[in-house]
C-alpha cells in the first residue's frame, strides 16, 4: 500500500523538537503532560494509572476489542490527531496481563492515516490467531490492498469523524467502502458526532455490512445525543449493528470511580442487544492527555453493567468470536 509518507518521519522529528522547545519555555502544556499527571500514572503500566489487577476475573479467551498501538518506528502522517506518548506492543502485554485478557482488536490510530503498517505489525507480534485489526482506508483502495489487509488480520474499517476537520476520511466514503468490504466479511466501525449520526442515519441503515459504534457512540447528554441514541437503538433492533462498551470517561458527567451515567448507558445497550456488544479498554486512552485512567477499574465496570457471569462471558468471549472471526475454542 502506498503510504505517501517518504518525508513524514523527518517532519515528525522536527515537529517533536519544536514542541519540546516550546514546552521548555512554558508553552504547549497539552503536549507534554503536567508533572502531577505523570506522577499519577503507574510506574508499572504505561499510559495507565493504578497498580492493582482487576477484581473481575476474565474468562478464558476474553477479548479486549479496542486498543491502539503507537510506535515511533512508524511515521506520523496526520499531525492534527491527538498523539499520546509511545504505546508499544510490549507496553500493552503488561496491560493484558493485568486484565487477564488474551485476545485483542487493534484499531488503527488516526495519526498514521491510511498507512496501516503499525497495526499490521502489532497484529503479527501479538499473534495472528488471537489478534485482529481495524484499518483506516480511503474509497480508492485497490482490491489487492484490501486482500493484503485481510491476510494481515484486518476485519473492519474505522471512520473516526468525531472531529471531521482532523479526519483523514469523510462521511461520504462510508457507503462506497462498505460495498467494497462486504464480501470480505468485514464491518464498518464508527466514531461520529451525534449530529452526524442523525444526519447520516438513512445511509447507515442501508449499509450492506455490519456497523459497529465504538465508545458507546460517545453521545452528549443533549437533545442531539438523544436523537442519535434513538437512531442507534433503531439500528440495534433491526440487527447487524453492534456497540463497543468502552471509554467510560468519554460518556460521563459523573466521572470516576463509578462513571454511573456511563455504566447506565452501557447497560441500556447490553439489554437491547446482548448478542451484539463487545468490550474494549481504549488503551492507551489517547483522548486523556493529562491523567490516564486506571485500566483495572475500567474493566471492573463491566461487572456493574453486566452483573451475570454468563453475560460477561458473552461480551468478552462469544460476541468477539462472532464479530472478529476468532476460533470458538482455544488453540
Amino acid at each position: 500500500m502506498d503510504s505517501k509518507v517518504s518525508t513524514a518521519g523527518d517532519a515528525f522529528d522536527a515537529r517533536r523538537r519544536a514542541f519540546t522547545l516550546a514546552a521548555a519555555a512554558g508553552g504547549l502544556v497539552s503536549w507534554l503532560r503536567t508533572p502531577s499527571a505523570l506522577a499519577a500514572e503507574s510506574a508499572s503500566f504505561s499510559n495507565s494509572s493504578g497498580s492493582e489487577n482487576a477484581s473481575l476475573k476474565a474468562p478464558a479467551m476474553a477479548c479486549d476489542a479496542h486498543i491502539h498501538i503507537y510506535d515511533d518506528r512508524f511515521p506520523i502522517v496526520n499531525a492534527n490527531a491527538t498523539l499520546p506518548r509511545q504505546a508499544t506492543v510490549e507496553d500493552y502485554r503488561k496491560i493484558q496481563s493485568r486484565l487477564g485478557t488474551t485476545r485483542t482488536v487493534i484499531v488503527q490510530p488516526a495519526n498514521y492515516g491510511t498507512d496501516n503498517r503499525v497495526t499490521l505489525d502489532a497484529i503479527s507480534k501479538l499473534g495472528a490467531d488471537k489478534t485482529r485489526g481495524i484499518a483506516v482506508v480511503s474509497s480508492d483502495i485497490s482490491d489487492e490492498e484490501l486482500l493484503a489487509l485481510h491476510q494481515g488480520g484486518i476485519r473492519g474499517v474505522r471512520f473516526s469523524l468525531f472531529e471531521p476537520k482532523n479526519a483523514v476520511t469523510r462521511a461520504d466514503m462510508i457507503e462506497p467502502v462498505a460495498r467494497r468490504i462486504h464480501d470480505l466479511g468485514w464491518h464498518i466501525q464508527l466514531q461520529m458526532r451525534s449530529d452526524l449520526i442523525v444526519e447520516n442515519g438513512a445511509m447507515l441503515k442501508r449499509l450492506p455490512c455490519p456497523v459497529v459504534f465504538d465508545h458507546m457512540a460517545r453521545l452528549p447528554q443533549t437533545d442531539s445525543g438523544r436523537d442519535a441514541y434513538n437512531v442507534i437503538r433503531g439500528m440495534l433492533d433491526h440487527g447487524r449493528t453492534w456497540v463497543k462498551v468502552s471509554a467510560a470517561y468519554l460518556n460521563t458527567k459523573v466521572g470516576p470511580p463509578s462513571y454511573e451515567d456511563a455504566t447506565r448507558m452501557a447497560r441500556s445497550y447490553i439489554d437491547a442487544a446482548p448478542e451484539r456488544v463487545v468490550w474494549g479498554s481504549d488503551w492507551p486512552h489517547p483522548t486523556e492527555k493529562y491523567s490516564k485512567p486506571d485500566d483495572a477499574k475500567l474493566f471492573d465496570l463491566l461487572a456493574v453493567s453486566a452483573p451475570r457471569a454468563a453475560s460477561q462471558h458473552r461480551i468478552l468471549v462469544d460476541n468477539p468470536a462472532t464479530l472478529y472471526g476468532f476460533e470458538t475454542e482455544a488453540t
